[in-house]
């Protein structure tokens, strides 16, 4: 017999509805970050993540440390273009980042003299600090040199900061998710993050010797005015029965750098030791005492995902902008007290330059600036007009240059025993 019309009708009703009730759940699950969204959000992005970088995660090829050079198609014998002048000339550059012959350690910390020449590069084994992540996983990041010719390391992605000589062989390790920067104070110790923590430690041997936590006594201390501004970043509650929580990476810390005593008398609203932050996803700097979390300073914007505040001897403070998704990055100086914001120096059609992340900055004594464009893989000197001194890229291959994640000036008599050289024995 056959069936009637509604009798055909119904099953095919019932899977439109169907259809219609997952595809409007999945709407607005995807509005409102419900379950499934975030795990198929996940997934997805890590099946990107497997397919971009397999090569990279089993040996072959280090593509997560890869990038194109700024600015269009890249000069297949580019290098050094240039030549070092001025405070440059006269003293060394480190570069940290990626071995680009991959003969050898995974990472190098490269010196070059006042002529551009590589006269010394460090050796780093990640794996002699971590035994969990491969080398490949983890990315170097910051760097701080000493008089010896040893340098302290830590490394995104990884779970180790590390003193290590000039032979690339530890003095000291300490295992925690340290990330991003390391800068000296000037009363022997180091001060870095771990996490969204401010940390300080002995730089002769790694002990910690106090931390400072964003979530908890910078967010939860007593100063309202301070914890309405971290909690910027956090999720509304769709009912009465859940609570506030904060949205991944609330803060993304860059950067803590002391206020050291020879400096302090240019910031009269600050005192050595305190400690400039950077928190990117915040868009926003502040001075915080690294005792009690206390903020005394802050400014937002008008940089955005920047990197890199360094307190300057003039009692300005300069700003790594990264200006993510213009195409220029810029550096910015502002005198805390004040709201005006100067532009340095700016990335633009005739002198092209842009990091969408990481990046640094430093002004050296002659006022010319020493950049490191991170996502670029170079390395470039500008004057106080905005000059292009000299650039170095960082080659791989004949369109890929290598990830740098810092390039430091020092003076020719930093080194107390002259340019660093490995001990017999321990080799490169």
């Amino acid at each position: 017999m056959k069936r009637g019309f509604s009798d055909r009708i119904g099953p095919v009703l019932s899977i439109v509805s169907l259809v219609v009730i997952a595809v409007t759940y999945g709407t607005v699950a995807s509005w409102w970050n419900w379950f499934p969204a975030p795990q198929i959000g996940l997934a997805h992005r890590t099946m990107l993540e497997v397919s971009e970088n397999w090569k990279n995660d089993i040996g072959l090829e280090p593509t997560r440390h890869l990038v194109k050079p700024v600015g269009g198609d890249p000069d297949p014998e580019r290098g050094l273009s240039g030549t070092p002048a001025g405070n440059a000339a006269d003293g060394y550059i480190l570069v940290a980042g990626l071995n680009e012959t991959q003969d050898g350690p995974f990472h190098v910390v490269r010196l070059y003299d006042g002529q551009g020449k590589e006269v010394y590069r460090w050796p780093v084994h990640y794996d002699l600090l971590d035994s969990e992540r491969q080398p490949q996983n983890v990315m170097l990041h910051g760097m701080e040199v000493f008089e010896d010719g040893s340098l302290a390391l830590t490394f995104d992605g990884g779970a180790a900061i590390a003193r290590v000589d000039a032979c690339g062989q530890p003095i000291w390790t300490q295992n925690d998710r340290f990330h991003h920067t390391i800068n000296r104070d000037g009363e022997g110790r180091l001060v870095t993050l771990v996490d969204d923590d401010i940390v300080r430690l002995d730089e002769n041997t790694g002990k910690i010797l106090s931390r400072v936590s964003l979530r908890k006594e910078m967010v939860e201390g007593e100063n309202e005015d301070q914890k309405g501004m971290l909690e910027i970043r956090t999720r509304t509650p769709e009912n009465a029965d859940e609570t506030v929580t904060y949205l991944d990476d609330p803060f993304h810390p860059n950067d803590a750098e002391p206020l050291r005593a020879e400096m302090a008398g240019a910031f009269p609203m600050f005192e050595a030791g305190d400690v400039l932050l950077s928190m990117r996803e915040l868009n926003m700097i502040a001075v915080v005492d690294p005792e009690t979390g206390r903020m005394k300073w802050w400014h937002f914007g008008p940089w955005f995902k920047q990197h890199d505040p360094d307190f300057q001897p003039d009692g300005r403070i300069t700003v790594f902008d990264n200006a993510t998704g213009t195409g220029k990055s810029r550096i910015l100086a502002i005198r805390p007290g004040e709201n005006k914001v100067e532009t340095l120096f700016s990335g633009s059609d005739e002198l092209p330059f842009y990091t969408w992340r990481r990046g640094k900055h430093q002004i050296l004594p002659d006022g010319n600036i020493l950049l490191t464009e991170a996502e670029g893989g170079r390395v470039l000197e500008v004057s106080a007009d905005g000059k292009l001194l000299w650039d170095r890229h960082m080659k791989w291959d004949a369109e890929q240059n290598v990830i740098i994640t810092e390039a430091r000036y020092v003076p020719g008599d930093f080194f107390e025993n002259g340019v660093p050289s490995c001990n017999p024995g321990h080799g490169t």
